[in-house]
């Protein structure tokens, strides 16, 4: 399944423990339907001494959370649904994803 949001993003986290954050899509995974957010779901983690760490210990990282928990922002900073319309350009036909609230480009 293709996701509408893509790396790079603003998204509102609207259901789930970060309820109501909002931060910048750092990564996405269409096969696990996940997405990475910045500053969001940031969880306690072990590890181990290794090179890169000498001491260990515990660090605290972001963590993924489901696609379907958050909703993309528009340029008014207000949750939308993403739209698709096709646009010729040079005789190729281009999808552009704008928002439903404003109908301004994504």
């Amino acid at each position: 399944m293709k996701l509408k949001i893509k790396k790079g993003d603003t998204v509102k986290v609207i259901s789930g423990n970060s309820k109501g954050q909002v931060g910048r899509v750092l990564a996405v995974d269409p096969k696990k339907m996940r997405i990475l957010v910045e500053q969001v779901n940031i969880r306690a983690k072990h590890q181990r001494p290794s090179q890169q760490n000498q001491t260990g210990g515990i660090v605290h990282k972001e963590m993924p959370i489901h696609y379907s928990n958050v909703m993309l922002l528009d340029s008014d900073n207000k949750v939308t649904r993403v739209g698709i319309r096709q646009q010729e350009n040079n005789g190729r036909i281009e999808k552009i994803r704008f928002a439903r609230t404003n109908k301004k480009d994504l």
